[in-house]
């Protein structure tokens, strides 16, 4: 066995390196490594005489021969008797490769597209960050207070008017600043044309009228009405609705909540996620009429949603007790007609199931459990303002609030007042809200447990502008969805742990 001439081993190495930083190869950034390296170890080989011998065959005879092949192959000379080889530290060049970086959630349908003309570096910043990137009807307004002094009722604000689908004459394009994001050709799939169609109505539509309307023993409401010349002929997002007149809109009109609701918004979006669709389009909006000037969520104004209980706020009236007793029997369910005694409404028996998954993942508890019995509620809680929680010791006859369905469909609710909190910790969970439930829908359950939630909300959340900001962008809406996503994770072990039943409730 003979050893290499240094020579060709040279010529090796260095053909090595110039094949390396050729343009042969993609120039990446692991390739321009190593050619890197080539060269440094090369002109370490050139320097370093004692690396590669540099001592011809011959020359200095058989000894040279026997230390050569020691050093390169540690094997025994070529005169058939075993010498004893010194072993050498070899010079070792350690080479670390950055491991491919990992790329953000693709928030298909929403990212931007390049813009060939050239823009100012301050824009520039302000679209990556975006492009990484790629809070109904409810109860309570602040008052008189929250307008702005010499504030006519008559005002006009915003931009835009109404159109009956996207891009539509008279919706501003997304370039032209429209406050919803939709930089695809289709909006993501689990929003309806009459979602969108509302959304870009309660975020871009101008003003035309704002009505306060009066409740006896409760606190006005603000709606605000959109100009359009044509009303859309197909209800709303989740079931048909009447845009008629109410309260004096003649056009379709938005409800104005308090900024301590924009949980209301992220509401909306789990709710068309979860393929519940129960909840009414929400977004969220500056009003400039309204003093603060804080971003607020605006609500679709349902006039089809009907209340025959002041007190509780509800179309159907139940205590605990009798919302119990309807769970047992699951009134409607299987084409099941329920019996006199059962203690049923005309509310699905599955209406129920859908109901109690949303308020557990969002911990809305001023529904099921207005007087906060199934957890530990805090000092601005309004349990605790009220004294409500006092009253824990006789729950059966504790009545839901907000409980409503629509004047032509009795079977289906409609979930309004959906405030979320997402500060509520994984040992103060309101199960309550679960209690009497042993069936779950399945839409709801798959999108939990085949971990897409996240990838969808930020799609999804990502086309309100204005409350992706209002939340701190990108890194604000990850803590968000962090919460929730810890929340499904113990609502799936709940539901394993009692064996309950996941079905189809698409009827």
């Amino acid at each position: 066995m003979t050893c290499p001439r240094p020579g060709k081993l040279r010529f090796f190495l260095f053909a090595l390196c110039a094949w390396m930083v050729s343009g042969r190869r993609p120039r990446t950034k692991r390739n321009l490594l190593i050619a890197t390296a080539c060269l440094l170890y090369a002109s370490f080989v050139v320097m370093r005489g004692d690396v590669l011998p540099q001592d011809r065959p011959g020359e200095h005879g058989d000894e040279g021969d026997g230390q050569t092949l020691g050093l390169l192959h540690s094997s025994h000379p070529a005169g058939g008797h075993q010498q004893e080889v010194t072993t050498l530290n070899p010079n070792v060049v350690y080479i670390t490769i950055r491991s491919k970086r990992r790329k953000p959630a693709n928030i298909r349908g929403t990212v931007r597209p390049k813009v060939r003309k050239k823009r100012s570096a301050k824009q520039a910043v302000q679209d990556s960050e975006d492009e990484q990137a790629a809070p109904v009807l409810g109860w309570g307004w602040q008052g008189d207070q929250g307008l702005s002094t010499g504030m006519s009722t008559h005002t006009r604000e915003g931009r835009g008017t109404w159109g009956d689908s996207p891009g539509a004459a008279g919706w501003p394009s997304s370039t032209s600043g429209s406050n919803i994001r939709i930089y695809s050709q289709n909006a993501p799939l689990w929003f309806s044309k009459q979602d969108i169609s509302a959304m870009r109505l309660l975020a871009d539509s101008s003003i035309s009228r704002i009505h306060k309307v009066g409740r006896p023993g409760h606190r006005p409401l603000l709606l605000f009405e959109g100009i359009g010349s044509e009303h859309p002929s197909e209800g709303r997002a989740s079931a048909p609705g009447d845009w008629s007149q109410v309260q004096g809109c003649r056009q379709p009109c938005g409800l104005v909540k308090r900024p301590g609701d924009i949980s209301e918004v992220f509401a909306f979006h789990m709710d068309r996620i979860l393929g519940l669709n129960r909840s009414l389009p929400a977004v969220v909006r500056r009003i400039r009429f309204v003093k603060d000037g804080l971003p607020r969520p605006v609500i679709i104004w349902d006039p089809s949603l009907s209340i025959n209980d002041n007190d509780t706020q509800s179309t159907v009236k139940l205590n605990w007790i009798s919302y119990q007793r309807s769970l047992k029997w699951k009134c409607w369910a299987h084409g099941k007609v329920p019996k006199p005694d059962w203690s049923c409404t005309d509310v699905h028996h599955y209406e129920w199931c859908k109901l109690a998954l949303f308020d557990f993942l969002l911990q809305v508890y001023n529904r099921l459990d207005r007087n906060c019995c199934g957890f530990r509620p805090r000092k601005e809680d309004t349990c605790v303002r009220k004294g409500l929680k006092l009253k824990c010791d006789n729950q059966d006859n504790i009545d839901l609030v907000h409980i409503i369905h629509r004047e032509h469909d009795h079977r289906h609710l409609v979930f309004v007042d959906n405030k979320g909190y997402f500060d509520r910790n994984e040992d103060n969970l309101n199960f309550k809200v679960l209690e009497g439930i042993t069936e779950f829908p399945e839409s709801a359950v798959s999108v939990l447990k085949n971990g897409h939630l996240r990838e969808r909300l930020l799609q999804s959340l990502f086309l309100d502008k204005l409350y992706w900001e209002s939340q701190g962008g990108r890194r604000g809406i990850e803590k968000l969805i962090d919460v929730i996503e810890r929340r499904a994770r113990i609502f799936l072990t709940y539901i394993n742990a009692h064996g309950f039943k996941v079905l189809p409730m698409n009827e």
